[in-house]
Order: C-alpha cells, then structure tokens, then sequence
C-alpha cells in the first residue's frame, strides 16, 4: 500500500506550455486531460527546484502517481528527490529512467547519487562504465566532477586531479561548464596543498562566470520607467479651439557623429567565449591580468610559484 499523498496546489496560470515542447512530447501516450495534469506538475517541479526542492519533489510525486512510465517524469523525480537531499530514491529513479529512456544524460548525478549513500567505489564502478566519448561535452565535464568527488571521498586527491585533466579543461575560453569545473580543480588542489594554484584556479572560475553572463546579455537589461503625463490648463484650452498640437522638437544629432557600434557577437556554444578583450565579450582584462587582480587582493604574490596556463 503507498503511502498517502495529497496533490500540491498548482496556480491558474501555470499551463502545459510552461513545459518544453519535447517534455510535452514525451506525454502523447497518455490521454489529453491526465497529459495536461501532468504536464502541470512537472512545470511546478521545475520552477520550483530552485528556491522549494521540497514542493518541487511532491509535485513530481503527483506527476508520477498518474505517469511513472514515462522518462521524464522518472527523470523529474530523481531530479527533485537528489535536491531534497534523498540519494536512494534519486539513484532508484535515475536507474528507471535510464532503462525507460535507454540514455546515459544522468550518469554524473547517478555517480553523486553512489557518493550520497555512501559508495564512492561504486560510485567510480558506474562513472567508469560509460563509455565518454558518446556523452555530450557538458554531460563529460558534469562525470568528471563527480567522479574527482568520489576520488576525494576515498582520500586520493591525487588521482581527484587527474580526474579533471580533460579536453574541456580549457583556461582560456568560457563555455557553460567551465565556471563549475575551474571551481571543481580549485578544490582540489586546495586539498594537495597547492594553495597558489588553487587561487588561479578559483579566479578563472570568477572569471569565465563574469564572461558568460556578459554573454547572455542578462546585465545588460534594463529597466524603463514610465510617468504619467498629465495635460496642462493651457493643453487642454488649444486643444478646445482646434488648434493643431506643437510638433515635439526633433533630438540634435552631430552631424559628425556616426551610430555606435559593438564589437559583441553572439557567442558561439560550440567555440565557447574566449576570455580575452578582442573577441566576443568586450573586457577590460585578460584573463590572466584580472586573475592576477584577484591574487593581489587576496594577498598572494602568483611570481613566487609559477603556474602553466
């Protein structure tokens, strides 16, 4: 007998578009009102994994109390039972989405999730038999932490480290993974002891996180404030006699002045963003100057050990 389970609130407004069109996919096989329902869960699982992962696991219960032969609603579950901090019931989904959807997406969270209960040998028994080269680059970098992580578990930095020496591990160039990754070798060698490089490390994190979100182009949003325009005694008389409305002068432009321009492009998933001043983010710095910035802050003179970049 399950135990009982009472379905979370979900608002009016929230529909099943706020579910990603190949999420809604997923859900063709069940009957158009229980698709819809569980379409709205999901949507709530995912708004709320962030700021309530509690609410966010009960909405992902409701969802698999009416779907839980479908891969995304087992994924969803693992998801928001990993973040509410229950690794056995994380794990035992991660396994039944894997064999539903026949993908290997989650297997850096099915590593952590070995680690959770307290199996990091386990943990590197799964990590090793996935065969990386047919992962996504992101899905390689997320395996490699995880498994660094198993390695600190087991008391073996050294090995940890080596770990983190793949192809991705570019200090140069800022991709999406990047910011996690530089942080993840930080660590590391703050545990080998090697607190300079470790500073380095920590500082290019900082950086490429600066980079990408220049990149998104989120801070460049801003916000407009509209007033109220109110017609004067004297608007309202002319308008009374028919007289026509004073044109609104036009702004004065230097005739010498041409449009400004911008040297930001988009930037490319696949190049990445180079962390220097002449390519797609405008930066005052490169990275090594602003990692130096960082150093001096903190007090470490990075000329008494060198480090290879």
């Amino acid at each position: 007998m399950r135990p009982r389970h009472d379905d979370p609130f979900i608002p009016d407004e929230v529909t099943p578009s706020d579910l990603s069109s190949s999420a809604r996919n997923e859900l063709k096989t069940l009957s158009k009102e229980n698709a819809e329902w569980v379409a709205r869960h999901l949507a709530m699982a995912s708004s709320l994994i962030e700021d309530d992962p509690a609410l966010a696991h009960q909405h992902a219960l409701s969802a698999s109390r009416r779907a839980g032969r479908i891969g995304i609603v087992r994924e969803t579950l693992a998801i928001t039972a990993y973040a509410t901090g229950d690794y056995a019931l994380a794990l035992r989904e991660l396994r039944t989405y894997r064999r539903i959807s026949g993908k290997d997406d989650q297997i850096a969270l099915m590593v952590d999730s070995e680690r959770g209960v307290g199996r990091p040998d386990r943990a590197l028994e799964v990590g090793r038999a996935v065969d990386r080269a047919t992962l996504p680059a992101s899905v390689r970098v997320e395996l490699a932490i995880a498994m660094s992580g198993a390695r600190l578990d087991l008391d073996d930095p050294a090995r940890a480290l080596t770990e983190l020496d793949i192809p991705e591990l570019d200090p140069d160039r800022a991709f999406e993974w990047s910011p996690g990754l530089f942080a993840a070798r930080a660590a590391v060698l703050e545990e080998l002891g090697r607190t300079e490089e470790a500073a380095q490390w920590q500082g290019r994190a900082i950086v490429a996180a600066d980079a990408l979100y220049a990149a998104s182009g989120l801070g460049d949003l801003e916000t407009i404030e509209i007033e109220e325009i109110f017609e004067t005694p004297q608007d309202e008389a002319a308008i009374a006699a028919g007289e026509p409305e004073a044109a609104e002068p036009e702004p004065f432009q230097d005739p010498e002045s041409e449009p400004e321009e911008t040297d930001v492009e988009a930037a490319d998933p696949e190049a990445g963003t180079a962390l220097t001043p002449e390519v797609a983010v405008t930066k005052a710095f490169t990275i090594e100057d602003e990692v130096d910035e960082i150093l001096a802050e903190a007090g470490i003179d990075d000329e008494e050990e060198g480090v290879d970049d």
